[in-house]
């Protein structure tokens, strides 16, 4: 079957894929239906994919050696609303960052795809200021030189306001406090290797940071306190807009009911969740495990959080009782969780009952194209996958696991899971293939 060029499929990217993904949703918006088609909307007609025929189309990947011992895959017809197969999942397995799936469809449950996270200055005193971390974990210093996606909030803009506000006081002198407490607990998770956060793998989270804490770009080193890291660097941002800073900022908790004097908004809800899938960002997935512990009343540890994940996803009708849930990015290993449940976030979020989840699918990478799929998918039969899969990846040493969805040749919409956490070292590259070929399979079923 003659694919669609590249750039068709980037189409496919904000059209046939993102709304409309279920027979008779009745949410799609005009601009979608205008569009030129790429792909017809996804209905029910047509033949049904049997357990048969995946298993069929899945038979030379499951038996692939490569995987391990402990391998499965989970098939749900999101168009026809039932499971269609599944082998290997009587078990659950390390996810990694697959997890991120259950932490983003809960933020969006919770928080709702506008809202927006406030960073801001207030006013302590005559002559003193805070500034109040609100959890945006997307915040940077200065705006950046290429753009991209999303538009971030800056503590430049920050700065500039708050001088503007402060000079309109005759102020051109202050103290300056910063206040992090939105969230509590630990800073880092007690279930993370021990030298994920002193190598920044991971950063301590807080409510109050810059560029995630990094000290430079890239894998480096992070604050000890992201908090005061990012005060010091507001500090200097104010002093280049004219405002002397009396000493070195200090901890201090914001009055209650204090006047605002700037504020910035970080990008929506939706925007922070396509962002963190896209390129897994385990910074991001644990800033919004916390936010989904506020918004459910458990509080803003990452435990409170991972109450309030279970919670959202009870209630959104997933089964949680088997799982076992630490942290919000899929860093640790003790996290277990069946294939059922990672594929279910993505069922729910395709559901003409939960627009407010659709972020979450347009957030995926696509095969061939972008973020954490960006060089997959390109060679021997998984390349027929080019284009056509979305999907959330997970990687851990000896784990590997894809969950997403596809669209099948005969129009179904499936959403799935596979997974193996028992890959022997050596056969990494192998078992990732293999996984890729298994979606790709999907994709191009006429089973």
């Amino acid at each position: 079957m003659a694919r669609p060029s590249r750039a068709a499929f980037v189409t496919l990217l904000a059209s046939a894929l993102s709304f409309g993904l279920v027979g008779g949703a009745g949410a799609v918006p005009t601009v979608v239906q205008a569009a030129p088609a790429v792909l017809t909307p996804a209905t029910a007609e047509g033949v049904a994919p049997t357990a048969a025929g995946v298993q069929k189309a899945l038979a030379a990947v499951l038996a692939d050696p490569s995987l391990g011992k402990h391998r499965g895959v989970y098939v749900y017809d999101v168009s026809r609303d039932k499971v269609v197969f599944s082998t290997g999942t009587a078990t659950p397995y390390t996810p990694a960052s697959t997890l991120k799936l259950l932490t983003t469809v809960s933020a969006l449950a919770t928080l709702g795809p506008e809202h927006r996270f406030t960073t801001q200055v207030v006013s302590a005193g005559k002559g003193s200021i805070v500034l109040v971390g609100g959890g945006d974990p997307l915040l940077t210093a200065k705006p950046a030189k290429s753009g991209g996606y999303p538009t971030r909030a800056t503590l430049a803009a920050l700065a500039a306001s708050t001088a503007k506000a402060l000079k309109a006081q005759g102020l051109t002198s202050v103290s300056l406090g910063f206040d992090a407490s939105l969230f509590t607990g630990p800073a880092g998770n007690a279930k993370w290797e021990s030298n994920y956060l002193p190598e920044g793998i991971a950063a301590r989270t807080s409510a109050l940071w810059v560029d995630e804490g990094r000290l430079s770009s890239g894998m480096a080193k992070r604050a000890d306190s992201p908090a005061a890291a990012a005060a010091v660097a507001f500090s200097k941002l104010l002093v280049a807009n004219g405002i002397k800073v009396v000493a070195a900022p200090a901890p201090k908790t914001a009055p209650a009911g204090a006047e605002a004097l700037a504020k910035v908004l970080s990008p929506t809800v939706g925007q922070i969740v396509e962002y963190v899938n896209l390129h897994s960002d385990n910074d991001g997935a644990e800033v919004l495990l916390r936010h989904v512990g506020l918004a459910t009343k458990n509080g803003g540890s990452y435990a409170g959080g991972v109450t309030g994940l279970e919670e959202t996803l009870t209630k959104l009708g997933l089964d949680v009782s088997k799982a076992q849930i630490f942290d919000g990015s899929g860093l640790t290993r003790t996290n277990k969780v069946p294939l059922e449940l990672l594929a279910g976030a993505v069922r729910m979020a395709a559901s003409k009952d939960h627009p407010e989840l659709r972020h979450l699918l347009t957030g995926l990478p696509i095969a061939g194209f972008s973020g954490s799929l960006e060089e997959r998918f390109g060679a021997g039969s998984a390349g027929a996958g080019t284009g056509l899969v979305r999907a959330k990846t997970g990687t851990l040493t000896g784990v590997h696991s894809l969950a997403g969805m596809v669209r099948t040749r005969s129009g179904t919409v499936l959403a799935f899971a596979v997974a193996s956490d028992s890959v022997p070292v050596p056969k990494t590259l192998d078992a990732r293939a293999a996984l890729d070929r298994a979606a790709a399979a999907l994709a191009n079923c006429g089973c």
